[in-house]
């Protein structure tokens, strides 16, 4: 018998039992489904309509994210295939769940009783939101359109996971000879697969983040800079440009056909900007707040260049080469040395220090846990204080690249929290799958800044994830409107740059020192060092996404991203098609300025931090009940203003990026 946190046994997942295990969730689905519907509609109540659609609905939930989550993870090519077309399985069985005449029909029977009238909180939001659903999936038209609606939604399904999968299988890089290597540490370079070439030692650097942005950041040959970059811009190849392309036209038709005026008001209808108008303003008001600023970074980055001899124009696979070596001049921070005071495991005892004590939390290891590889840790959740003596979630950390597992950071519910029908509540389990460096046979996994701030942000998530305290499913943790769901994890990227905080956890990996006070002090003075640049590439990336779903884009996806390049400040790179490996076109479609809008809102929540301290227990308390625990069962704005006590600004935002 398994415990309620061991979700199955990973080690004995085959191709045949992964198919097995989602096969029956659907069928188990459909037979709940089908007593359902079958129900009198003067019979109709809450229980036996809403929570058993979500009662029913739950298990094929269950096999995505734990079975289809292997397509992401696993080691195993067979393992890993049939993940992949049991995902797309189960995201086309939601689909057409989503079209079913029969379960419309009883959501609707049973709005029309005095339960349904009479229901509040999270249960009268549920309701709401699944007449919404029915209604934005043409449940208003006719047959002939609705079908083609679904069929477009089908072939969407196809396409993201085809997509996807494309980026996570690219397998490119550079060869170099050792002195091409000049600029990077040793540990670097024996971390690097070589060969043996002509009588000399050949090291491939790869796309890899580990191996990727270090070489983009202290290699000293541009043309190899150039070179790698422009690999990295190819990703995913041509047939992913045309993947994308295909989808942007479909999104466009669906649109169309529920009578909206593109794929991003579509979107935008369901989250807290409501309107595209409204992201357009947002992005343009804050584009031209930076502009001056990116000026600026690219003139010092210029100036720098020219003093070493060169003609001083900084290309786009330049800036993080001058962003360091500015760093190294102005502020005397050398990031591979500020490295050596993070090592993953101090990292991770300072990250659980800090949530543990602001959230009122206990974190335990589970070595026993079973799980997908041997890399992977696995943590149980527990409250601090109090007569509870059982886990209520667990998550899982899987931090090191291998061959085809996803390739960025991301935080995966594997099991959503949830009332049961019983009244206990289903304890909710998590991961975070990252690419951090892995440790050598002498050295341990030695984290660049950055990368801490990314651990940090995921758990973020991992936090919203296993903390949730949501009655319903639907609005269990993350499950909160997508332009604000970054928001509390990006608020946590902020303990990364308090000099309390680091002094009480980085250490040297060698002698144990902490970090100095002084280099601490350097690293907040260079924190919006080029903050210009880097946001400017962001809304870069907001500004493309939404003119892909905007009315007017004209099919050609390579064509507006290179016409919309000049707002990072650089040229286009010829024959590439980023656009082709950037994966949040699939998932955060229309929608990927949520990034820079929820970071708004982060911002003016950790300002309550600032004024109590950032480890004031009390705020931390307060932050978990009020934002956290309550997921997407109220909305965004109305869980900042429950937690700040006014109205939001952008005062802290601007300021936290550099900007009066």
């Amino acid at each position: 018998m398994t415990t309620p946190l061991d979700l199955t046994d990973f080690a004995a997942l085959t191709p045949a039992v992964i198919e097995d295990r989602c096969r029956e969730a659907m069928a188990a689905c459909d037979a709940g489904l089908a007593g359902l519907a079958a129900i009198p509609a003067n019979s109709r109540t809450f229980a036996n309509t809403l929570l058993a659609m979500e009662e029913a609905t739950a298990v094929v939930g269950f096999a995505s994210g734990v079975y289809a989550f292997m397509a992401s993870v696993s080691a195993d090519e067979a393992v890993r295939e049939m993940a992949r077309e049991m995902d797309q399985a189960l995201d086309k069985y939601f689909v057409g769940l989503a079209f079913r005449d029969d379960l419309y029909r009883a959501v609707r029977e049973f709005a029309a009783t005095p339960e349904a009238a009479a229901l509040t909180g999270e249960d009268a939001r549920l309701l709401a939101f699944e007449l919404r659903d029915y209604r934005r999936n043409g449940f208003d038209l006719e047959a002939a359109p609705r079908a083609r609606l679904k069929a477009i939604l089908d072939e969407l399904v196809e396409i993201g996971t085809a997509f996807r999968n494309a980026i996570d299988d690219w397998d490119d890089g550079i060869e170099v000879a050792r002195d091409e290597l000049d600029g990077l540490p040793d540990a670097y370079i024996a971390g690097l697969k070589s060969r043996e070439a002509d009588g000399e030692t050949r090291y491939r650097v790869s796309l890899d983040y580990p191996e990727l942005f270090p070489f983009l950041s202290n290699g000293s040959s541009e043309r190899h800079r150039r070179e790698l970059f422009a690999k990295d811009q190819r990703k995913g190849g041509p047939e992913n440009l045309a993947r994308l392309e295909r989808a942007l036209a479909l999104r466009a038709e669906a649109a169309a056909i529920l009578g909206y005026d593109s794929w991003a008001s579509y979107v935008t209808e369901t989250r807290m900007s409501k309107r595209r108008e409204t992201v357009a303003d947002f992005l343009a008001g804050l584009r031209e707040k930076l502009v001056s600023k990116g000026a600026n970074d690219l003139a010092a980055m210029a100036a720098l260049k020219r003093a070493s001899g060169d003609a001083g124009i900084i290309n786009i696979w330049d800036w993080r080469f001058y962003h360091n070596r500015l760093l190294e001049t102005e502020h005397a921070i050398d990031q591979f040395k500020v490295a050596e005071y993070f090592p993953l495991d101090r990292v991770l005892e300072g990250l659980f220090s800090v949530t543990q004590s602001m959230m009122g939390v206990r974190f335990e290891a589970r070595p026993d846990a079973s799980s997908w590889h041997l890399d992977v840790l696995a943590y149980d959740v527990f409250e601090a204080e109090g007569a509870e003596r059982e886990p209520f979630a667990r998550f899982y950390m899987d931090l090191f690249p291998r061959p085809n597992k996803y390739g960025h950071a991301a935080a995966f519910t594997l099991r959503g929290g949830r009332r049961l029908p019983d009244g206990s509540y289903q304890k909710p389990v998590s991961a975070i799958v990252a690419n951090f460096t892995k440790p050598g046979a002498d050295r341990p996994s030695l984290l660049r800044h950055s990368e801490v701030e990314t651990l940090f942000h995921e758990f973020g998530h991992i936090l919203h994830q296993v903390l949730t305290r949501t009655e319903r499913g639907r609005f269990s943790g993350t499950h909160t409107e997508r332009d604000f769901v970054e928001a509390p994890s990006q608020m946590m990227e902020r303990w990364c740059w308090e000099p309390e905080v680091l002094q009480g956890f980085a250490r040297h990996y060698e002698t144990g020192e902490p970090i100095p006070a002084d280099l601490v002090a350097r690293m907040v003075a260079a924190k919006n060092l080029n903050s210009g640049i880097t946001y400017l590439r962001q809304m870069f990336f907001a500004c493309l996404d939404l003119a892909y779903h905007s009315p007017g884009f004209s099919g050609d996806s390579t064509e507006v991203a290179a016409e919309l390049h000049a707002i990072t400040g650089f040229g286009f790179t010829p024959e590439t098609h980023f656009q082709s490996g950037f994966g949040h076109l699939f998932g955060y479609d229309a929608g990927y300025y949520g990034y820079l809008w929820s970071e708004v809102f982060g911002e003016d929540m950790y300002t309550r931090f600032e004024a109590a301290g950032p480890l004031h227990r009390p705020t931390g308390l307060d932050f978990r009940r009020k934002v956290l625990e309550r997921g997407g069962s109220v909305d965004g704005d109305v869980l900042v203003r429950d937690f700040l006590g006014r109205e939001p600004n952008n005062v802290a935002f601007l300021r936290a990026i550099g900007l009066s």
